[in-house]
């Protein structure tokens, strides 16, 4: 099993079943964590389980496929990705600029047998509506707004969220909306302090001051083939190891009929984020939520001290360093965290 799939399925299976004999189990087979961070006292009484053999989980995926559709919210066709027993903890995946829900496939395929895993795309993204700018508001607080409405049409009352750079700003305002839905959260490269945007972002951040004296340099920059290229590969010296039809696909995407218009007007709100992070970070501080981050090694768009700001905020978050670049990539690279203890 690659090691992303492991990283998910440990960090979900800990948080939503710990301290129960599946957690127990899991653990002596690899799946959760090490099994000396369980003790005697807690094997001692534990009822023992029968954990599908390889063939059995693979006749649940079956059993359990991925199903690809659109609901209309607000008057717009969004689509979403959907598997898994919707009697099952859900997961709930935000994918990142100018990804879609199509960037979590590989934790469909792996997850499907014992999570309800949901992936829509955002308004102007993948296979959802892309209405007019001049008609629609690109904000991150209008698109959080678009996804309370859908999980609340899909009857998704509790959930993990797995935050992917714009899934971060999407998934937070999210929370601060509904606090009570969220019962843990994966962030993958994305950022909830100013100093995570670092040096690399003086000429965005000029561009949030005057957008019509910059905006031609960020719309080349920002579509540029080696931009999209980079939200990839990073500076990862092993550019071989990443699959290029990533990039070469989402660079079709962004230059498809209205898409600059699109991404530059959601990037111009990006300065909003800026300041709601105190209110991100005095929520985390006061909840200290489950919490798993996950950070690639060569990512280049973010700071590196940004994965450490958050465990200041939650000291017992899970924090680890992925050797590759996953800005817009599920990583797999990586040992899985013990468990998260009780929700």
């Amino acid at each position: 099993m690659p090691e992303e799939i492991n990283h998910a399925r440990r960090f979900l299976l800990s948080t939503f079943f710990a301290g129960s004999a599946i957690t127990i189990a899991a653990a002596d087979l690899g799946i959760i964590g090490p099994a000396d961070a369980i003790s005697k006292d807690d094997l001692a009484g534990a009822t023992p389980i029968q954990l599908p053999t390889q063939s059995q989980r693979k006749d649940r995926r079956m059993e359990h496929p991925t199903l690809y559709r659109k609901m209309q919210i607000d008057g717009l066709s969004i689509f979403y990705r959907e598997a898994g027993p919707k009697d099952a903890p859900t997961l709930l995946l935000l994918h990142g600029l100018p990804s879609s829900s199509r960037m979590f496939e590989p934790l469909f395929a792996r997850l499907s047998d014992s999570f309800h895993l949901v992936a829509p795309d955002y308004p102007g993204f993948g296979h959802s509506d892309w209405p007019d700018p001049k008609k629609f508001a690109y904000t991150f607080d209008h698109i959080a707004e678009i996804m309370d409405h859908f999980t609340e049409a899909l009857g998704l009352s509790h959930y993990a969220l797995y935050m992917q750079d714009y899934g971060g700003p999407v998934g937070f305002r999210m929370i601060l909306a509904h606090p009570e839905r969220a019962q843990a959260l994966i962030v993958q490269d994305a950022v909830a302090h100013n100093t995570g945007l670092g040096e690399n972002w003086k000429t965005r951040r000029a561009f949030w001051a005057d957008r019509a004296a910059y905006e031609s340099a960020l719309r080349g920059n920002l579509l540029s083939l080696e931009t999209t290229k980079a939200r990839h590969a990073g500076n990862d010296p092993n550019v071989e190891r990443h699959d290029p039809d990533l990039w070469t696909d989402e660079f079709y995407f962004l230059n498809q009929p209205g898409q600059a218009d699109i991404q530059s007007d959601l990037f111009y709100d990006y300065r909003t984020n800026v300041d709601a992070y105190p209110k991100w970070q005095a929520w985390m501080r006061e909840k200290q939520p489950h919490l798993l981050v996950i950070w690639g090694k060569y990512e280049s768009s973010f700071d590196p001290s940004e994965p450490e700001a958050y465990r200041r905020d939650v000291p017992k978050a899970e924090v680890h360093i992925v050797d590759g670049a996953i800005s817009r990539s599920i990583p797999r690279r990586i040992k899985l965290p013990s468990s998260f203890g009780d929700l």
